[in-house]
């Protein structure tokens, strides 16, 4: 066990896929004396370990494209590692369209795919059953294929980018909660640990679930709200087999992909879960989760016109989390202009995987280039630190912002 520090430049808080992607992030672009603080026995041990682990990068804008993009840049990167890889699997991705509605939508996301220089085609649903044999096609009306899709092992990335930073000098110190963060003129000084303070001039709040807390406790006051995420892992089953690609069928709200020569399956609620994070404290856990074997019976319901075998398929295993979601559906990255050295790399409405590597750059460039994209600006904690809200509205919101993740115009 490394012995904690006195003193440190950049502490983060919060040992997740977005933490150490971070600290991956400001090792390689040459920050020095980075620690990383997780409270928990080992890293990954939340939200990040209940992640599905697709990586898609198709999207609506081209700067989301762009950010997915760089984190799958940065996972064939760290892939080609044999000794700290992410497990990243790019086997492509099929998105279905059942519907004329979708298909303009598909036909929009290719075009902004076409603008950020992500190549992706249309492909009929005779070449798609080629990708998918155990898959029916038959009900699709388009279906947009990207070979640079994949997907990877969540806890796999994480110690990839742990790996990766260490031989570039960061620090990692799990079982140490941050229990202060000390400011002094109400800027950030060091932060309070079970074992003394390290001094420090910034840090920054990867907390996940906590990242609200962690906010609250130098004064920011940010809608950061947990909703309930669960998916499902069936039996082994011939024919899936982990070189399939991932399928996400939006009008359905579902996704799938192989996991282990068994199905992995999951989907977007309509009626969402949240919880209140004002409801439970920094030392706490969050409230605890059980399966929802009607939602989860719902999502195989939904699947099973398009693969009819998932009705003989057992279930092995249920995984669920408390991805944090925002009101306005983007990130919140970067520095506050409340709390000098107080950064933020929270909010990820369950792209904190997937984005983690994006997510990181990101963060770099909201704390040291002089001009940051408008798009990062846009992602400021600054736009709920200094603008009024509520946490009614916020919390419906982001509820709102989860239940409508396919839909049409999201």
């Amino acid at each position: 066990m490394v012995n904690q520090p006195k003193t440190a430049n950049i502490v983060i808080v919060g040992g997740g896929a977005v933490g150490c992607g971070v600290a991956y992030s400001l090792a390689k672009a040459g920050v020095e004396d980075v620690l990383l603080l997780e409270k928990e026995s080992t890293l990954a041990a939340a939200t990040s370990g209940q992640a599905a682990g697709l990586v898609g990068q198709v999207r609506n804008s081209v700067e989301r494209t762009q950010l997915a993009m760089w984190s799958v840049q940065t996972f064939s990167e760290l892939q080609a590692d044999d000794t700290a890889n992410p497990g990243w699997r790019q086997v492509g991705s099929l998105r279905v369209a059942l519907n004329d509605e979708r298909v303009a939508e598909f036909e929009g996301m290719k075009a902004v795919a076409d603008e950020a220089g992500l190549e992706t085609e249309f492909i009929d649903p005779t070449a798609a059953q080629t990708h998918w044999p155990l898959m029916d096609f038959s009900a699709a009306k388009a279906v947009l294929w990207c070979a640079s899709d994949g997907y990877l092992q969540p806890s796999d990335l994480t110690m990839a980018y742990v790996a990766h930073a260490r031989k570039l000098g960061a620090q990692f110190l799990t079982s140490t909660p941050a229990r202060e963060i000390r400011l002094e003129g109400g800027r950030v000084t060091g932060v309070e640990t079970d074992a003394g303070i390290i001094e420090c001039k910034t840090v920054i709040n990867a907390a996940g679930a906590h990242a609200f807390h962690v906010a609250q406790s130098v004064g920011l006051e940010l809608p950061i709200v947990p909703v309930r995420h669960e998916f499902f892992v069936t039996v082994h089953a011939d024919g899936l087999v982990p070189e399939l690609p991932v399928v996400r069928i939006p009008d359905a709200t579902l996704y799938l992909r192989a996991e282990t020569n068994a199905l992995l399956c999951g989907g977007w609620e309509p009626e969402g879960l949240s919880t209140d994070p004002r409801g439970f404290a920094l030392t706490a856990e969050p409230p605890a989760i059980e399966p929802d074997y009607e939602v989860l019976g719902w999502f195989a319901e939904q699947l099973a016109p398009h693969l009819p075998k998932v009705n003989d398929l057992g279930l092995r295993s249920v995984f669920r989390g408390w991805p944090t979601f925002t009101p306005d559906g983007r990130f919140i990255i970067g520095p506050s202009a409340r709390v000098p050295g107080f950064v933020m790399a929270g909010g990820c409405n369950a792209h904190g995987v997937s984005g983690s590597a994006g997510i990181g750059r990101h963060v770099v460039e909201s704390m040291f280039e002089n001009a940051p994209t408008d798009y990062v600006r846009s992602l400021s904690p600054n736009r709920f630190s200094e603008n009024s809200w509520d946490w009614k509205t916020a919390r419906r919101d982001a509820q709102h912002y989860y239940e409508t993740y396919y839909c049409l115009g999201h």
